[in-house]
């Protein structure tokens, strides 16, 4: 490999690459280009995760991939692909999803440098807070279109990707979801709504069922629905979909004639609705019949061609009943999540979106559309991934020499910008945002536990009432957003006899303890240690503190109570913003998958979801973004300064 030549790179850094060890997020348009630089570029080590498979759309802008490999891992393929370029390179390939809780800190910690290459704003923002708590540095790269960007994010020096507010999640009304939609969108979205009704994390605020609260209806809507005679195929009834669905055990034609029959006479009912309005059709699952298993596309690809309703009707039944034996491998209380990569979820909303679209009178697109749409994407350029990925890797280099302070962020633009540039660099390395809730200096605490024998209870008891001196602690598993103590009366115990792994705490998660009697925030970040027993304990305020403390100095259960660390953690507000302190929260298992193929995400809608509840514990407070306004710090949006053009687009 040219690389390793003298005198190609000076020998400091021939050495460092030679002994880097490097993480790359992503394996899909940005990262098949990441991967290939860092090859040529003769890096001996380096690792890559992906949880997605390849598909034929892939092929025209991930060039490490090909027919042949349809179907398969994108992570393994990438790197048999990528051997090719230089077979001494040791690759290690990961298909799996980077927010598996055995992606904590620790793995993190064992890395020199990680690169993004992902197409979702969860997964970016959990590795984000991996690496702002392992002190590794990370560069962030994301394009769409035409449109790019290429950033250092490490503590302290530069902001993380979160100390800029993302806009927020575009919405419809309520009442046009479920009652008069106008636009395929209304269908989607609906669609998606019905997805997680039925396999996924329940929220009443995207119910499906025809709203009675419409205020152009009228006020005795749906009473001749509700009267009519109840019927063996799905009757009107005002119970949860989930649980109506579980009781028929997800019987496609029941939920096909409940869903596009019995559901749309109800909202027939509402007369007021359809004054000005070309009323829906119902559908009957036999009317339609179930399709051709075999159906002639002519040449085009199946995610190309607009599905008849027969076709669409066939597919929503197989995707129901791939689904629900989806559902049914679960462990109790798993639920599945929607992904525009999943065959059989993107399935089940095109079938559905596009048989409701035909109910309204709707034009219908095909797959791919649909996917586009639902995905909030649009079509990846491989020109653009190509330079994102060199300026990342030149990122790298620039690290590795310890060049921070020339790592400036890079924009890569559609038209050029006065100075006839469309790349465009900064000036000057941007701060961190000294008020953003992620990066800013917190209290933060290593706590080293046996999660296979210490109790909830005894956690809450020993760790953070006597050892840490809250005094009514509510503790969040962030990322996951459950709560797992509370400090509501009569909800303090509920969990204490379950092991802190059967509540999600494992090696590398990361709890956010808010004392709200103390108006104190803890951070706390969880490492396994089989040495401890089910009562012992180790705490460290600090990483750095940790790593230089001798062994005797650890503090273990067994040991004398001293002053709670809560008090030794208070942090001046004086302190400068770039001070090395561990702080942030990262995220455990989450089953958002962080893929990145030839479509790439648009980022201006917010895709976290709902945070889900431990069951049978009720919430005190949502997590971050729920936070009572109140208690929110101001966020401060970064200026950042480019060479005279004032009209830079941040592109996710």
């Amino acid at each position: 490999m040219a690389a390793l030549l003298d005198g190609v790179f000076e020998g400091d850094l021939q050495k460092k690459v030679s002994s880097a060890k490097i993480l790359v997020v992503g394996a899909g348009g940005v990262g098949c280009e990441v991967l290939k630089n860092l090859v040529m570029c003769a890096f001996q080590n380096i690792e890559i995760i992906d949880l997605d498979t390849i598909e034929v759309s892939n092929l025209n802008r991930q060039f490490l991939f090909h027919r042949e490999h349809v179907g398969k891992s994108k992570a393994q393929v990438a790197r048999d692909s990528a051997l090719a370029f230089n077979p001494d390179t040791n690759i290690v390939a990961h298909h799996d999803s980077i927010t598996d809780t055995k992606f904590g800190v620790t793995y993190f910690q064992g890395f020199d440098i990680v690169l993004n290459a992902l197409d979702n704003r969860v997964a970016r923002n959990h590795v984000n807070r991996m690496c702002l708590t392992a002190k590794v540095p990370l560069i962030e790269t994301g394009t769409s279109g035409y449109n790019g960007q290429v950033e250092l994010i490490q503590k302290g020096v530069t902001p993380c990707y979160e100390c800029t507010p993302k806009a927020k999640e575009k919405t419809f009304p309520g009442c046009t979801i479920r009652n008069t939609p106008s636009e395929l969108i209304h269908c989607i979205v609906w669609a998606k709504h019905l997805f997680n009704q039925l396999f996924g994390e329940d929220n009443a605020d995207e119910d499906v069922s025809p709203d009675t609260a419409d205020p152009e209806a009228a006020g005795e809507a749906g009473q001749e629905a509700l009267e009519a005679k109840s019927n063996d195929v799905g009757n009107v009834e005002r119970q949860s979909t989930r649980a109506w669905a579980q009781s028929i055990d997800y019987d496609s034609e029941k939920l096909f004639n409940k869903l596009f029959h019995d559901d749309i006479r109800y909202l027939l009912s509402m007369s007021n609705l359809w004054k000005k309005r070309t009323p829906p059709d119902p559908i009957k699952f036999g009317a339609v019949g179930t399709g051709s298993a075999q159906e002639d596309y002519k040449g085009m690809a199946r995610d190309q061609k607009v599905w008849s309703l027969e076709k669409s009707t066939q597919v929503f039944a197989e995707s129901v009943s791939a689904l629900r034996t989806a559902l049914k491998a679960l462990q109790a209380g798993d639920t599945l999540v929607w992904d525009k990569d999943d065959s059989d979820a993107m399935d089940f909303v095109t079938a559905c979106a596009n048989i409701r679209a035909t109910i309204f009178h709707i034009a219908t697109k095909n797959r791919f559309e649909v996917k586009s749409m639902a995905g909030n994407i649009i079509p990846a350029i491989a020109t653009t991934n190509a330079i994102a990925a060199g300026v990342a890797v030149l990122h790298l280099l620039k690290v590795l020499r310890n060049q921070i302070s020339s790592c400036q962020s890079v924009y890569m633009r559609l038209r050029p910008n006065p100075q006839n540039q469309i790349i465009v660099r900064e000036k000057f390395l941007t701060k961190p945002n000294p008020d953003c809730a992620v990066c800013s200096v917190k209290p933060q605490v290593i706590v080293r536990v046996n999660v296979a024998e210490m109790l909830i209870g005894d956690f809450r008891k020993s760790v953070l009432l006597e050892k840490l001196g809250t005094k009514t602690p509510d503790v969040i598993l962030d990322g996951k957003g459950s709560i797992v103590i509370s400090s509501e009366e009569g909800d303090e115990d509920l969990n204490d006899e379950k092991l802190l792994q059967e509540m999600g705490i494992v090696d590398g998660c990361i709890l956010k303890v808010d004392d709200f009697q103390d108006n104190n925030q803890i951070t706390l970040v969880i490492v396994n240690d089989e040495k401890q027993d089910g009562k012992s304990f180790e705490v460290t305020i600090d990483a750095e503190v940790e790593k230089k403390a001798p062994s005797g100095e650890e503090i273990s259960r067994e040991e004398e109570q001293e002053e709670p660390v809560a008090k030794k953690a208070r942090i001046d507000k004086s302190e400068e913003p770039n001070k090395k302190e561990n702080n942030v929260p990262g995220s455990s298992k989450q089953t958002v998958e962080d893929s990145d193929d030839d479509l790439e995400i648009v980022e201006s809608e917010d895709e976290i979801p709902a945070p889900a509840t431990t069951s049978g514990v009720k919430r005190k407070q949502a997590p971050e973004e729920e936070e009572p306004v109140e208690k929110r710090k101001k966020v401060v949006e970064p200026t950042t300064t480019v060479e005279d053009d004032e009209d830079v687009i941040l592109v996710e």
